[in-house]
Order: structure tokens, then sequence, then C-alpha cells
């Protein structure tokens, strides 16, 4: 079974570093197109003295997609990148989970084994979202819920280590039907 996603080890200091580093060359490289973009649709297809708002907007727009388009298919895998992708794939995963959470929360409720290493992915994969991002306040409200999960798991011999997350947990959590609140 292939994992979705591996939570790794990352130094915060490190990943934001090298996140503001890849943001400011994203902006950089739109506002550069936007700007060069805008000027040559209102240089072509403009007006004189006219309104070219929607050359201008449309400049902007076709920067905005060629950015997009850029940072997928050249920069995504550039090493100044690593951080930025790897926050951005955390995050995607952690969202899978959200996304069937009323199905997690009925499987932990009825411990079920799946659902139960399923949240402590979850809990791992915040904790870690976090403290990359430095927002210890937010964390601070969930130590609780994770410890008590955790020791719910440490009683029925679960191993508490779970770095990954597979598509196979989620479709079987899925399958759990959901607790309404």
């Amino acid at each position: 079974m292939s994992a979705l996603f591996q939570i790794q080890s990352r130094s915060p200091e490190t990943y934001r570093q090298q996140t503001r580093r890849s943001t400011l060359t994203i902006a950089v490289i739109f506002i550069a197109l936007a700007m060069l973009l805008s000027s040559s649709a209102v240089m072509l297809f403009g007006t004189e003295g006219g309104d070219n708002f929607r050359w201008n907007l449309g400049g902007v727009l076709a920067a905005l997609a060629a950015t997009f388009a850029f940072v997928r298919i050249v920069l995504w895998q550039q090493p100044f990148m690593a951080e930025a992708a790897y926050g951005w794939n955390l995050k995607r995963s952690l969202m899978r989970i959200t996304n069937v959470m009323h199905h997690v929360k009925a499987g932990v409720g009825a411990r079920n084994e799946t659902a139960m290493k399923l949240l402590r992915f979850y809990h791992l994969g915040v904790t870690q979202m976090h403290q990359l991002d430095g927002n210890s306040s937010a964390l601070s409200e969930m130590v609780k819920e994770i410890d008590q999960h955790r020791e719910r798991m440490e009683e029925m011999n679960l191993d508490i280590n779970q770095p990954a997350i597979y598509q196979q947990w989620l479709d079987e959590v899925k399958a759990i039907p959901a607790q309404r609140s």
C-alpha cells in the first residue's frame, strides 16, 4: 500500500525562510508578467485615450494563468520550492481528512482501528503544520484532544506513530456511518 503523503521532519525556521523566498519569487514573476502582458494587450488592442480596462484585466488574468502554469510545470520541482510543496501537500492531506471528519469521529467513537489511525495522522499533521507556520496558540487549543486520543490508542495497543496517510484508509472510513451533530 503506497502512502498518499508521509510526514517528514522539517525545521520550522528553514520552512518559513524557504516559503517566504518562494512566495517572493512567484510574486515577482506574476507582477512582471502582469505588467508585460497588460501593457502588450493595451498596445496591441487598446485605443489611445480610451477605456482599456478590459485589456489590462485580460493581461492580468493571462499573467495569473501563465504564472500558475510556470509554477506547476517548472518551479514546483526546484529545490527552493521543496518546503512550499511539502507544506501544500501536508495541508492538502489534512483537508482530505477534514472532508470526512464526521465519518472519522464516528469510527473513533466505535473504536475502529483505521479511524483511530487516521485521526492520529491528522493530529500529527496538524501539530506539524502549526509548528511550521509558527502558530502555537491554535495548537494549544488541541493539546487535550490530541493527548486523549493518543491515550485511547495506547489502551487499544495501537501504534501511535502514524506518519502516513493512505487512500485505503480514507475509503474505509468513508463507509462508516457518519455521526449526526
